[in-house]
């Protein structure tokens, strides 16, 4: 169970690290995109970490899964929202809460992992609990990177929807 367990979040580590490179891109040149980037970079390391963790837990990395998660964020852009081709002007607020959702799995991942490691040496609390801090730090840049997108989309639109007249 265990195995298929961490194969799931390294599938998810991989889309959300997609999403992650995406999104600084497209905020490339602004505040909001160094704190992307420098966020994609860390999520790689975590990826790498949790494939260091599964390699120490005899867990082989299942690469049919990874190939999923890289396609579901693919199919993740293709959003009936008048803008298949381009970004909508909600891109950034929904891209952020699913950043913030990923990483809240991952740091449910590793709180899991910590509480194994009581009883599996092969797990380094320390280490676990290091992941665990990073990634409350993530969602609380996040949380702000995200605040600021509402407050610039979404005020500015006011409450009218597509079917407003």
């Amino acid at each position: 169970m265990l195995a298929i367990y961490l194969n799931d979040h390294y599938s998810g580590a991989t889309g959300g690290l997609e999403l992650f490179r995406r999104a600084a891109q497209a905020q490339k040149g602004t505040q909001a995109g160094e704190a992307l980037s420098e966020l994609a970079r860390q999520i790689d390391e975590d990826r790498d970490a949790l494939a260091r963790i599964m390699s120490d837990l005899g867990v082989d990395i299942r690469h049919s899964k990874v190939a999923m998660g890289w396609l579901a964020e693919k199919a993740g852009r293709l959003k009936p929202n008048g803008h298949l081709f381009s970004r909508s002007p909600l891109s950034d607020v929904l891209e952020r809460e699913s950043m913030f959702l990923g990483v809240q799995g991952k740091a449910a991942c590793w709180r899991t992992l910590r509480a194994l490691a009581d009883t599996d040496e092969r797990l380094s609390a320390d280490r676990l609990d290091a992941l665990a801090e990073r990634a409350a730090r993530q969602s609380a840049t996040l949380e702000e990177l995200r605040l600021a997108a509402v407050t610039r989309t979404l005020r500015a639109s006011g409450p009218q929807s597509p079917t407003s007249t």
